[in-house]
């Protein structure tokens, strides 16, 4: 009563009857209340009267109508308060929040953050991790619209306007903060979220402190199967949730979600709600207390009042209500402060969990006329009558255009208004109005009315840097991208618009539903009277539109219209004049005018032309016929080179002269042969037998690559996808490079993709490293998508050998030297001597030359002799060591020309000059040196005789990419097999090379004078080289800038020397992160000091008084201080040696350096200090972050200057400074540095590299703060660590990586504490610890990196305690355990541990599966006891009381959380013994030996029985086995001394106590069972004893029965432990699931089928795969079942897997997947002749006979001529048995006629007839047969068959003939041998 006089208090005055008569009128109108005006009078008076008659609910009989309008008035954005619990539906789904529709039409939104907390851990987690996490989904995958959910008013914000934004909470912490953990009761409904995923099930998310909630599997699964669609539960998916059960004063809640229960569940009073703690959506049985015309008041739940206003009446049942009707509500709304509850009535509430389904108005958006009001009210608004009767209602802001104009009279009901439906309330079912003048009035309404193309006008919002934002009406936003301000780019926007400004739009795109809306200001496109392309369809051939310009590319210009419909001008219809580059023509944005060419609606393809004047298509199309008639692709023409552009030839074609275009790349096969070919052609020269790859209208395409021109010819040229089929080869060229992969042409004009992982045999770091654009490849062709026009292709080497390799390289060889020799013929027609001199020079030719100077690398140039310009140069290994003068005359032999260079190299090599004249002998295999080398093919001199020979670098056309260890180099041994004996016109003998192994390197010269292997020459410094100069150390100099590099500008000064200027001299003080090289511009005039001179081809700095300075490059300076006089020191006057230089740097000294470049390979960073001093950063010392070391070119920029520490040469021999800019590198005790993993040792730990060669050791007890079997698993070689130094004391560092440890600030969770010594350890103390190794003793325990514990056997498990046991199968090697110390002896460092269940709380050691890791929490193990033994605690505890009593018991060892002394004394007194004088362990057990049978000390702790006063049940099956836990039926086994197994289901044992209603944790309610206890006689205690005895002996003798079939997961689960790696066990396993129809757990125990039997056992794998395979086809989906295909045919021989599965779907009758299946097989097992006669038998059982005769056939012409005979042998056989037996005999017979001998056949053929024929047809074969001409041997066999048959089958006469004709065989064969 209270409460209700709380929620609705009394009082109120009494109005005048005017006032009272109106009402009723009012409520004549409502449709809700549809009764006569005297049913009316009479309803009031029974509402009136009621009262007097209960006095229970004291409420006044006189209420003023004022107080009844002010009750119901219904809820307004002013009447909710922060706090308040409501009732919501989704509406709006965005990506970062919900918009809920509210009851009374009003309005929230949840933020992203208001879900849950987990959700909002994963939204953190991934925002620092900077990538999308894989089990975070989005809000529109976790809410759909209609859903209701509860919420909570977080806040109610007022923006500017004065507008109230509802901000709501779906949080269960906040929605159910009024609940706690003691309140809750099973059958209460509750919303929540899911919080993780389990083993078992998953963790919700309730928000009650103190509770946790669990939510089983099988309790999910019809949800998920249902609502979710098979898709397990995500963090932050909203539930109904039903509590099932309450265990521990709410401590633990076990939840249901099933549809039907959460349907059904209704709020009663046994759950005590309160009006404090009663939660929305909550479904209450309730009682009518009084009917007004706005509205009922409820009672329900016994004493609780609430309103129920007319928008949440039962539409069907409005007007019918009358006092204490019996009806079902739903709470809406709970005020917090009042404790008013609103209430619905409406059906759709009245099933928890069920969504709204009317969630639009169709009529959204249109203006209504003549609109009668139904009520006002008025705080909140009015409601109207439309014309279908519907009710709708417009809020209170929303019945005039502004608060002044506002009359109340105006909507007195039965008044009309014009309005506009703006919205619709899903919770009320109402469409929302509104009456404002400027919204009826408006354009648009909603995103969805606005169209592209529209023309609009809107107001500017703002100007942004991305575009001008425009309100165009009052929800509507628009963007005008910058690009569209103008017709041209605007800088400065602002300058022409501004805020408020109305402008004129015109529509680009609109997306309602991403309420995304882009509007252009181009005045050309607002202006256009031209028709508007919105979509493909409008884009007809000749329609002329505007549009703006996309894109420009070297093809042409993309040009966009409306809602993203796009084509594309190609080149030749940019201008009816060819424009050479598009991008100087064109630009983005610009505004266009185009003629629709042609348009492919459907797949969104469009051309345009940009050429107006003339009719485009008709145009094209005459061209291209004309065009087309004359020359096709595919076709080989003559073609006349007509002009040379950039890219290759412009031709003609003959004979009809029109014109193409012959790529340089397409001349030749060869990539160095096609620009050698473009060089030497001329205008007018003629080629022949030219390809035509394409004839399109803008030119031909043509193609001069003999592999392509014969794969043409050889028809090896498919024009369509149909004839394209996977494992073709097909030779094409190279289109396109990109990162991912290679697009490769055909000539018949198909493409495809070779994608990166596809392109070669060898690892791909860059695709454009191993392929080059317009290169001859072979592909094979590995998957094609006819649908899509798509192929997948491989260009591998392994998958695209065409035959021979030695062959192939020869063919290539050759074709590239005859390419070289008509080059030859095409020089030898110029009119220069020069070139046709060489054009006659060919390798091997001994040449008289004059040596004309020695250049410094060591090669010699020699005098051109009688021809001018001529170029002899011998490299320095050519010079062969000899000293030479100019003017000295010497003899040389040509290696090569270099037709392009126009230069001969020749060779001084001695060998080579006086060749020896020896035979050689084709095919010998001969050593040679290799002397010359070129792109594709190298020449080298044999060892013998001194000839020169050439081979190709290349087998194959797509064997293009060699590593540095690969390449050849000159001077190096190889193994040549020679092909030709005599040079040809190429003076070259033709070899093929021997194997890369008999490659031998050559002794290279040690020479001070060579240029460092890292430093890379600017291009720009070698001109200067030529130059002498008279520059001296200290002269100032003028220059200008000629280039700019990161780290030094080059400089030309006057008489164009070239200087060089360092980046360390150009300012005095360099800021950290500039780059000084950055401040000069090229063309700028520079003045500077010399400051030294550089030789180029050494790098060393000379002194000005060395001979060569005159030749170096000038090193200047322009620092402000070296240009002032006498400022100025010289670098380097005297030539010191490197080492000295890097002396003046200290280690700890910071110096300034420019970075040079990032080595990748090396991994460091290469700096300079100074122009003569250089350094390297390790990467390992540039940073402290992972983010920096991932990506160091994100962070380092080239020429950037830094700030380093020396730390020491890293190379003395180099001379390379070591630096570091983290500071100094010490790796000292406490230090955090970051390391590489080297190497990864299982079950021990990491090996850590790092700078300067120093190791580092991570024990596995170091890697993480909570351990774990496999974290070794996340760690690999090169990965980056960031570690702890522990010790670096010995040359190994000892290293941590716990994050406690190198991040000690964040202060994480420290799971598994560090154990370094013994003094770590406490007695009683719980850890983990990995198994080291089973000893005699007992079971050895790896507590820390020194620290070994060991638990002796009785210590160990519970089950098996003989020493013989088998542990090593289930602790093996790295098993990580929780163990529980017993006892320390420091003395002897010795930590004995025990692994029992009863001492460390988990599941006990040898029960667990092989390999899985014991759970973490172990509350999981309490909730999944408590889930699966449901009400079964109270029998536990009863068994062990009796176990106490019979003395079989002992006190368990208890958690070291509690005092083991305490509970002791009351429990014997409890159980009628007398307490002991002690209460330790030992002399419990003594006094129980002088009473019972001895039990032996060690066996104490190996028994599993609780017994505790006061614990809670929770407590006692925590320490329960999980795999215990499946049946009820099973307790835990105890055993005892003297090895008596207890396997006793409890329920089957008589009980010690009479049934009690509920099982109760508390002292109180356990004392009537002790009571009861004690009541009984010893004899009736004796005989239940005995009997429970007899029923246990009973039980044991069935479990010791070998033939006793398992019954449970637990029988399973010892079985296969037994024999891992036995399929059938498995298969059981499974089936046993299946018969339960938990598919979940039969697809779990496939996996650990899968895992756990051996990798030997192929077959028993095989029977797995197959059973999961037939699992997935019966109860899974077809993705799923592809899926395990797929792994299956990974991991086994295809083709069995292949078989099974059609053999499965075969016997499924799912005859077409099986007849795609086989199809498949054929393809990729063509040459298996068991398929095709599987496929033809699965065709005659179908019926299809001539299908069979066709597959025969085709397995004639796949297979081999061997097989042939077998193969239709079988197909004769499956005649027989499924098809026509006439055809069979006939197959037979041709068979035996062509292959008489075939011993096999016929005797197939004779089974086949004994079975399928008559017997007369039998005698006829083996007439026939034993008359054959045949081996004794085989002839015994026959008549041995004939025999038997006619035994079995004939008479004795029928015998004795046939031993006749054996015998008169035997004669006739003897006589033969005696002739």
């Amino acid at each position: 009563m209270a409460a209700m006089e709380e929620s609705f208090p009394r009082g109120g005055t009494r109005k005048t009857h005017k006032s009272e008569k109106t009402l009723p009128q009012s409520v004549e109108q409502d449709n809700l209340f549809d009764i006569s005006t005297e049913e009316g009078s009479t309803k009031r008076k029974k509402i009136q009267k009621e009262p007097a008659k209960t006095k229970k609910l004291k409420v006044e009989t006189r209420e003023s109508s004022k107080f009844v309008r002010e009750k119901f008035e219904i809820l307004n954005v002013e009447s909710l308060c922060e706090g308040m619990r409501i009732l919501g539906c989704v509406k709006e789904v965005n990506e970062l929040e919900l918009v809920i529709s509210l009851p009374n039409g009003l309005q929230g939104c949840v933020q992203v953050t208001e879900i849950c907390d987990a959700y909002t851990e994963k939204l953190n987690e991934q925002v620092a991790q900077e990538e999308p996490l894989q089990d975070l989904v989005g809000l529109p995958e976790l809410f759909s619209p209609g859903m209701l959910v509860r919420c909570v008013v977080s806040s109610l914000d007022t923006t500017k306007g004065g507008k109230k934004n509802v901000i709501l909470s779906l949080n269960p912490k906040n929605v159910n903060k009024v609940l706690s953990a003691e309140t809750l009761k099973p059958g209460m409904l509750l919303t929540g979220t899911v919080s993780s995923l389990e083993d078992h099930g998953y963790l919700v998310d309730i928000g009650v402190s103190g509770a946790r909630a669990f939510l089983p599997l099988q309790k999910a699964q019809e949800y998920i199967r249902q609502k979710n669609k098979g898709a397990k539960l995500k963090v932050g998916q909203y539930l109904n949730c039903l509590i099932e059960e309450v265990k521990g004063s709410g401590g633990v809640v076990t939840l249901s979600i099933g549809h039907s229960e959460v349907s059904a569940a209704t709020a009663t009073e046994e759950q005590s709600w309160t009006l404090n703690s009663l939660l929305p959506g909550l479904v209450v049985k309730a009682q009518v207390q009084k009917v007004t015309p706005l509205g009922l008041t409820l009672k329900f739940l016994s004493f609780f009042s609430g309103l129920v206003d007319f928008m949440h009446l039962d539409p069907k049942k409005a007007g019918t209500y009358f006092s204490n009707q019996q009806v079902r509500a739903c709470v809406l709304c709970v005020h917090p402060r009042t404790r008013a509850v609103r209430l619905s009535l409406r059906p759709v509430f009245l099933q928890p969990g069920r969504p709204l389904t009317r969630l639009l108005c169709p009529q959204l958006g249109a203006v209504l006329d003549d609109v009668p009001v139904q009520g006002f009210f008025g705080n909140a608004g009015a409601t109207f009558k439309l014309k279908d009767g519907a009710l709708a209602y417009a809020r209170r802001n929303h019945l005039s255009n502004s608060k002044k104009t506002f009359k109340p009279e105006a909507f007195k009901p039965g008044n009309t208004h014009k309005c506009r439906i703006i919205d619709y309330s899903q919770m009320d079912e109402l469409a929302l109005l509104s009456l404002r003048t400027s919204i009826i009035e408006a354009q648009f309404l909603w995103y969805h009315d606005i169209k592209p193309g529209a023309l609009v006008k809107g107001k500017v919002l703002t100007i942004k840097p991305h575009g001008m934002v425009v309100k165009m009406g009052r929800q509507i936003r628009g963007l005008v991208p910058t690009m569209h301000l103008a017709d041209i780019l605007m800088k400065n926007p602002e300058k022409k618009y501004h805020v408020g400004d109305e402008v004129k739009c015109r529509v680009l795109l609109c997306d309602p539903k991403a309420k995304k809306l882009m509007m252009t200001l181009k005045k050309t496109l607002v202006e256009s009277k031209l028709p508007a392309i919105t979509c493909y369809d409008d884009a007809k051939p000749g329609l002329q539109t505007h549009g703006f310009i996309l894109r420009v590319k070297d093809y042409g210009c993309i040009v966009k219209f409306y809602n993203d419909v796009q084509g594309l001008v190609p080149r030749h219809e940019l201008s009816a004049e060819y424009i050479p580059d598009p991008e100087s023509v064109f630009y983005m944005g610009q505004v266009v005018k185009v003629a629709v060419l042609n348009c492919e609606p459907s797949k969104e393809r469009m051309l345009l032309s940009f050429r107006l004047s003339r009719d485009p298509k008709q145009e094209c199309e005459g061209q291209s016929q004309k065009k087309k008639k004359a020359v096709s692709a595919g076709q080989l023409v003559d073609v006349k080179v007509l002009e040379k552009t950039k890219d290759g030839l412009k031709v003609a074609v003959l004979p009809y002269n029109i014109p193409g275009f012959l790529p340089t790349a397409h001349l030749s096969d060869h990539v160095t042969n096609g620009p050698l070919l473009y060089h030497w052609l001329q205008t007018g020269d003629t080629l022949h037998r030219v390809l035509c790859l394409s004839a399109s209208e803008e030119r031909i395409l043509l193609c001069r690559k003999p592999a392509l021109v014969s794969a043409v010819e050889g028809g090896q040229n498919p024009k369509s996808f149909s004839e394209i089929h996977p494992g073709m080869l097909l030779i094409g060229f190279v289109k396109n490079i990109k990162d991912y992969g290679v697009f490769v042409q055909f000539p018949s004009g198909l493409s495809g993709l070779a994608p990166k992982a596809f392109l070669s045999d060898k690892f791909v770091t860059s695709t454009s490293d191993h392929f080059v654009e317009g290169q001859t490849v072979v592909a094979k062709v590995t998957n094609v998508d006819e649908e899509k026009q798509r192929m997948l292709l491989s260009l591998r080497l392994s998958d695209c050998t065409l035959g021979d390799l030695a062959t192939a390289s020869l063919l290539l060889l050759s074709q590239c030297l005859e390419e070289r020799q008509g080059v030859r013929s095409l020089m030898s027609n110029r009119d220069s001597v020069l070139i046709q001199t060489l054009a006659e020079m060919t390798p091997g030719m001994a040449l008289d030359l004059e040596v004309q100077e020695v250049l410094e690398d060591g090669s010699v140039l020699f005098s051109e002799g009688p021809v001018p310009g001529l170029v002899l140069r011998a490299s320095k290994y050519h010079r062969a060591g000899q000293e030479l003068e100019p003017g000295q005359k010497k003899k040389a032999v040509i290696l090569n020309v270099d037709m392009l260079k126009l230069e001969v190299h020749v060779s001084l090599c001695h060998d080579l000059v006086n060749r020896k004249a020896k035979k050689l002998k084709k095919g010998s295999d001969l050593k040679a040196i290799v002397q010359h080398l070129e792109e594709s093919f190298a020449v080298a001199s044999l060892v013998e005789t001194g000839h020169l020979a050439a081979f190709s670098l290349t087998s194959h056309l797509n064997d293009t990419f060699r590593f540095d260890s690969e390449k050849l180099q000159v001077g190096q041994g190889v193994s040549l097999t020679l092909q030709t004996t005599e040079p040809g016109v190429t003076g070259l003998l033709l070899a093929v090379e021997g194997p890369a192994a008999k490659r031998t390197m050559r002794q290279t010269r040690k020479d001070s004078e060579t240029v460092d292997e890292d430093e890379e020459v600017d291009p720009a410094l070698v001109v200067g080289t030529v130059k002498k100069h008279t520059l001296s150390i200290g002269d100032m100099v003028t220059g200008t800038v000629k280039s700019i590099k990161p780290t030094h500008v080059v400089v030309t000064l006057e008489d164009g020397i070239i200087g060089c200027i360092h980046a360390s001299h150009i300012l005095d003080d360099v800021p950290v992160g500039s780059s000084p090289t950055a401040k000069l511009k090229v063309g700028k005039k520079v003045t500077a000091r010399v400051i030294g001179g550089r030789d180029m081809k050494t790098f060393k700095f000379l002194p000005i008084s060395h001979p060569r300075f005159i030749r170096t490059i000038p090193e200047l300076s322009v620092r402000p201080s070296e240009l002032k006089e006498d400022g100025h020191t010289a670098l380097n006057t005297h030539s010191v040696s490197p080492l000295e230089k890097i002396k003046q740097y200290q280690t700890g000294q910071t110096v300034t350096c420019f970075l040079k470049k990032y080595n990748m390979v090396k991994k460091w960073l290469e700096v300079e200090i100074a122009p003569d001093v250089r350094g390297r950063i390790p990467l390992l010392l540039t940073s402290l972050s992972f983010k920096v070391l991932k990506h160091p070119d994100k962070k380092f920029r080239i020429g950037q200057a830094l700030k380093a520490t020396v730390v020491g040469p890293a190379d003395s021999s180099k001379a390379f400074l070591s630096l570091s800019l983290i500071g100094p590198h010490k790796l000292k005790k406490g230090e955090v540095a970051m390391g590489r993993v080297v190497k990864v040792t299982p079950k021990e730990g990491l090996t850590v590299s790092f700078p300067f060669g120093r190791l580092g050791r991570v024990s596995m007890f170091h890697v993480s703060d909570s351990y774990s079997e496999t974290h070794l698993e996340d760690f690999a070689p090169q990965q980056i660590v960031r570690c702890y130094v522990l010790s670096a004391a010995s040359p190994v560092v000892t290293l941590s990586l716990r994050s406690s440890r190198t991040n000690p600030e964040t202060k994480s969770k420290i799971t598994d504490p560090e154990i370094n010594s013994i003094q770590d350890l406490e007695e009683g103390q719980l850890l983990r610890g990995f198994v080291k190794s089973v000893q005699p003793s007992g079971v050895l325990v790896g507590l820390g990196p020194s620290v070994t514990g060991l638990a002796q056997h009785p210590h160990v498990s519970q089950h098996n305690q003989s020493k013989k046991a088998p542990y090593d199968r289930h602790l093996p090697e790295g098993k990580l355990l929780t163990a529980k110390v017993l006892r320390l002896n420091h003395r002897e460092s010795l930590v004995e541990l025990s692994l029992l269940p009863g001492d460390t709380g988990k599941q006990d050691a040898l029960s667990a599966p092989l390999g899985q890791p014991p759970p973490k929490q172990e509350g999981r193990e309490t909730e999944a006891a408590e889930r699966d033994h449901k009400g079964k605690a109270k029998e536990k505890k009863k068994q062990k009381q009796k176990e106490r009593r019979t003395g079989k018991g002992q006190e368990g060892v208890q958690p070291p959380s509690k005092d083991k002394k305490e509970p002791q004394k009351p429990q014997a007194k409890k159980l009628g013994k007398r307490p002991h004088p002690e209460s330790s362990g030992e002399q419990e057990i003594g006094n129980k030996k002088q009473k019972k049978a001895a039990l032996s000390e060690e066996d104490d702790s190996g028994v599993e029985v609780y017994y505790r006063e006061g614990e809670e049940e929770v407590e006692e099956m925590s320490v329960l086995p999980k795999e215990k836990l499946t049946r009820p039926a099973e307790a835990p086994r105890l055993q005892l001394s003297s090895g008596f197994v207890w396997d006793v289901g409890l329920d089957t044992l008589t009980p010690a106590l009479p049934p009690h209603g509920e099982s109760s944790d508390s002292e109180e309610d356990e004392k009537p069972e002790q009571v009861t206890q004690k009541k009984k006689s010893k004899k009736e205690r004796e005989l239940e004893k005995q009997k429970a005895e007899k029923e246990l002996s009973r039980i044991e003798e069935a479990l010791m029965d070998p033939g006793r079939q398992p019954e449970s997961a637990e029988d399973f689960d010892r079985l296969v432990l037994s024999s891992p790696s036995s399929s059938l066990l498995w298969l059981q396993y499974m089936a046993f699931h299946l018969q339960a129809t938990e598919i979940e757990k039969a697809r779990a125990v496939a996996e650990r089928a899968l895992k756990t039997i051996s990798f030997r056992e192929e077959q028993e794998k095989l029977n797995v795969w197959v059973a999961l395979l037939n699992l997935e086809n019966m109860y899974g989906s077809q993705e799923s079942l592809t899926k395990v295909f797929e792994r299956a045919v990974q991991y086994n021989e295809p083709l069995k897997v292949f078989l099974h599965l059609a053999d499965i779907y075969t016997k499924s009758e799912k005859f077409q997947e099986a007849g795609e299946l086989y199809n498949r097989m054929l393809k990729r097992f063509r040459q298996e002749k068991a398929v095709w006669v599987k496929y033809g038998a699965f065709l005659l059982r179908r019926g299809k006979a001539e299908a069979s005769h066709r597959v025969m056939q085709r397995a004639l012409e796949c297979l081999p001529k061997k097989e042939h005979v077998d193969v239709i042998a079988k197909f004769a056989q499956l005649e027989f048995q499924l098809g026509d037996a006439e055809r069979a005999r006939a197959i037979f017979e041709s068979t035996l006629s062509a292959y008489p001998k075939r011993t096999d056949v016929w005797s197939v053929y004779i089974d086949m007839i004994i079975k399928h024929g008559s017997q007369k047809e039998a005698r006829d074969i083996f007439e026939r047969v034993i008359h054959l001409s045949l081996a004794p041997k085989r002839m015994k066999f026959f008549f041995k068959r004939y025999l038997d048959y006619e035994k079995q089958h004939g008479s004795e006469k029928d015998v004795q003939a046939v031993k006749a004709k054996a015998l008169e065989y035997v004669e006739a064969k003897s006589s033969m041998m005696d002739d």
